[in-house]
């Protein structure tokens, strides 16, 4: 046919030929208690630099690919807390593992339209959490789930949900709090509560311009930054009514992102397109509209498809 031997295999670096790996290989939670019931820190760290991977593979996979390797993971590493033997430093950190890894699983979960089973894998990992005694990533989970509850269940809950875990995590990094006052900000957005929304994005942003650089912040928030928090205030402002304040926020954002993110490009062109819709201009929301789908081709995400319905039905 002309073409190299290379162009008949998936390069190495292909994320969804990892997940497939990731899915017939034997996990090390698998691997360690082959050997017998006590493990130690050697199990600890591998658990720990996966629940990394699987967090990056994230950005760059839809929750219909992600979620069997993530959802094995997460009960393998149960299984090991339930069941093996080691000591009282080694089981916080698997503890600490099985949470974030709720947390993720809990995410693409909901990403996949599994809202149910996310609700109960963030409340399963706000135990480990807790027994943990990790009060942010406690906060992590519950603040995960008050933006599920935000987005498809009751607002009300949710700003209650997201204010109690901020108020949780008052020792944390201001990272790690704007983050979850991000939540507490959409949840108020929904409940149209206008001031609420206000306070907590003037949160948002004095925390995040208080963050030292240099001290070590959790993993799970490498990714906010502030082009982040600019789509998440676009986001409020069309809630709002007010999207002519929104389109300026969310283009820049959106010419800045790492263009392997199809998903999340997906969605936020979906909030352009809404406040394009919303200020009349619907030329520009089609046309916008239509870059979404060209960037959600491919990407099984039932969070997504639900979104650009929804803008859809606008334009």
């Amino acid at each position: 046919m002309g073409l190299p031997v290379e162009a008949f295999y998936v390069p190495a670096e292909d994320p969804l030929r990892l997940a497939h790996e990731w899915l017939v290989e034997d996990t090390p939670a698998v691997i360690h208690t082959r050997s017998g019931r006590r493990v130690g820190a050697t199990l600890a760290t591998e658990l720990e630099a996966r629940v990394v991977q699987l967090r990056h593979l994230d950005d760059v996979l839809s929750g219909g690919a992600l979620y069997p390797v993530v959802h094995t993971e997460f009960r393998q590493v149960g299984d090991v807390v339930d069941q093996a033997a080691y000591t009282e430093d080694i089981g916080r950190r698997l503890l600490i593992v099985l949470g974030e890894l709720a947390q993720l699983a809990g995410w693409v979960s909901s990403d996949a339209g599994r809202h149910h089973e996310a609700q109960r894998v963030y409340l399963s990992g706000v135990a480990a959490a807790r027994a943990a005694t990790d009060a942010a990533l406690t906060s992590q989970l519950l603040s995960s789930l008050a933006y599920q509850m935000a987005t498809v269940g009751d607002p009300g809950d949710a700003v209650l949900l997201a204010r109690s875990a901020a108020k949780g995590a008052k020792q944390a990094t201001p990272v790690v709090r704007a983050l979850l006052y991000e939540r507490v900000a959409w949840a108020a957005a929904r409940c149209q509560d206008r001031d609420g929304t206000r306070r907590a994005l003037d949160t948002v942003d004095e925390l995040y311009e208080r963050r030292v650089l240099g001290i070590a912040e959790r993993e799970w928030v490498y990714w906010l930054n502030r082009h982040e928090i600019d789509v998440m205030a676009g986001r409020c402002l069309i809630e709002l009514g007010e999207p002519e304040r929104a389109e300026p926020l969310l283009a820049a954002a959106i010419a800045a992102y790492p263009t392997g993110h199809a998903r999340e490009i997906a969605l936020y062109l979906s909030w352009l397109a809404e406040s394009y819709a919303r200020t009349g201009n619907l030329d520009a929301a089609r046309a916008t509209l239509r870059r979404a789908r060209h960037a959600a081709a491919g990407v099984h995400s039932a969070r997504l498809d639900s979104r650009i319905h929804e803008v859809a039905c606008l334009a």
